[in-house]
C-alpha cells in the first residue's frame, strides 16, 4: 500500500514537471519545441518501450479486433486534440493554470462520464461525488479568476502599454484549457474500450498485470499523435518555423525536450503500476493522488519560475484557495468512488 502511494506521488511529480524544460530552450519558437516533443512522446518513446517491453508484442496487436482499433483510435483522436491544445494553453497562461484548469477538467468531465454510461451509482457513493465536483469546480472558477487578476497586475506594471494587445489573451487560455480537458477525456474512454482485451492478451503471453498499461497507451499514443503530427507540419509551414531547428542551441533544445517526452510518457506508465500496488482502490485513490501531486507540482513550479512574480498578493492567494479546493475534491472524489 505505502509502496504504490509513493509510486502514485512520484508520476504526479513527473507529469507535473514534464512542461517545466521548455521554459529554458533557447532559439525555438512554439512550434519547433512541441512538434518534437509530441513526435518523441507519442511515437519513439512508446514505441521503443512497448516493444522492449511487452512479451508477445506483435501478436497482441496483430490479433487485435478491427472494432477495438477504430473505437481506440478515434477516441484517441480526440485526447490528442486535447493534449494539443494543453500544449497551447501552457504557451498561452504558464504551468500553474495550463495544469490546474486542464488536470481539474478532466477530473470533472471523469467522474460524470460513468454515470452516463453505467448508470448512477447508490445514494451515498453520489453524494460523496457530487461534493467533491462541486469543490473541484469551484477550484477551476478560483485559479481561472486569479489568472485574469494576473494578468491585469501584469498590464499595469508594463504601465498598460501592453493592455489592449494582450486583453483576452489569459481568457483565450483559459477556454483552450477547458476544451482540451474536455477532448482529453478521450483517453479513458479509449482505456475503457481496448482494457478487457488488451488485458486477457497480455496475461496470455505471460506478462505483469501492470504491463497492461503499456499495451493500452500504445494505440492511443500512436492514434492521438496522427493528429499532432499533422497540426505541427501545417503550423511549421504556415509560420516558416522550419529555419529555426538551425540554432547554436539545438543539441541541448533536443536533450531539454526528450526529458519532458521520457517525464510525459513515464508518468502514465508509473501510475498504471501505483494503481497495480494499491489493490482494489489503485484506480481511484491512486488517480486522485496522482492528479493532486502533479497539479501541486506545476504550480510550484510555475512559483519558481517566476511565472507569478508580478501578481498581486490578492491573485496568489485565490491561486492558492483553487489548489485546496481542488485537492479536496480530488481526494472526496477518491473517497466515494472507493464506496462503491
Amino acid at each position: 500500500m505505502i509502496e504504490g502511494v509513493l509510486w502514485a506521488i512520484f508520476a504526479g511529480l513527473m507529469l507535473g514537471l514534464y512542461a517545466l524544460p521548455e521554459k529554458f530552450t533557447k532559439g525555438f519558437m512554439y512550434e519547433n519545441t512541441w512538434s518534437l516533443f509530441f513526435l518523441l512522446t507519442m511515437f519513439v518513446v512508446p514505441g521503443i518501450v512497448s516493444v522492449a517491453l511487452i512479451k508477445g508484442f506483435g501478436d497482441i496487436f496483430g490479433n487485435m479486433p478491427s472494432d477495438i482499433w477504430i473505437k481506440m483510435g478515434l477516441a484517441s483522436f480526440l485526447w490528442g486534440i486535447g493534449v494539443m491544445m494543453w500544449s497551447k494553453a501552457i504557451n498561452y497562461i504558464g504551468l500553474s493554470l495550463g495544469f490546474s484548469i486542464f488536470i481539474g477538467t478532466v477530473i470533472l468531465v471523469g467522474s460524470l462520464l460513468p454515470f452516463i454510461v453505467d448508470g448512477l451509482p447508490p445514494t451515498n457513493v453520489l453524494l460523496f461525488i457530487g461534493i467533491g465536483i462541486l469543490v473541484v469546480l469551484l477550484g477551476i472558477v478560483l485559479n481561472g479568476k486569479a489568472g485574469l487578476i494576473r494578468e491585469k497586475d501584469e498590464a499595469k506594471s508594463d504601465g498598460n502599454q501592453e493592455a489592449d494587445t494582450s486583453q483576452g489573451s489569459m481568457a483565450t487560455g483559459i477556454s483552450i484549457a477547458v476544451i482540451g480537458g474536455l477532448l482529453a477525456t478521450g483517453f479513458s474512454y479509449a482505456n475503457a474500450v481496448g482494457r478487457p482485451y488488451l488485458h486477457q492478451a497480455s496475461v496470455a503471453q505471460d506478462n505483469a498485470d501492470w504491463i497492461t498499461a503499456v499495451a493500452i497507451m500504445f494505440p492511443i499514443f500512436i492514434s492521438g499523435g496522427i493528429v499532432m503530427t499533422a497540426y505541427f507540419l501545417w503550423q511549421l509551414n504556415k509560420k516558416s518555423a522550419w529555419g529555426h531547428f538551425k540554432t547554436s542551441s539545438l543539441g541541448k533544445n533536443m536533450f531539454l525536450i526528450l526529458i519532458m517526452a521520457v517525464f510525459h510518457y513515464a508518468a502514465s506508465a508509473l501510475f498504471a503500476y501505483a494503481a497495480s500496488k494499491l489493490g482494489a482502490s489503485g484506480n481511484t485513490v491512486g488517480y486522485a493522488i496522482f492528479n493532486t501531486a502533479s497539479v501541486a507540482t506545476a504550480i510550484v513550479s510555475g512559483i519558481l519560475t517566476n511565472e507569478w512574480v508580478r501578481a498581486s498578493p490578492k491573485a496568489r492567494k485565490i491561486l492558492y484557495a483553487g489548489l485546496c479546493c481542488m485537492i479536496v475534491g480530488i481526494l472526496v472524489i477518491a473517497y466515494g468512488n472507493g464506496q462503491m
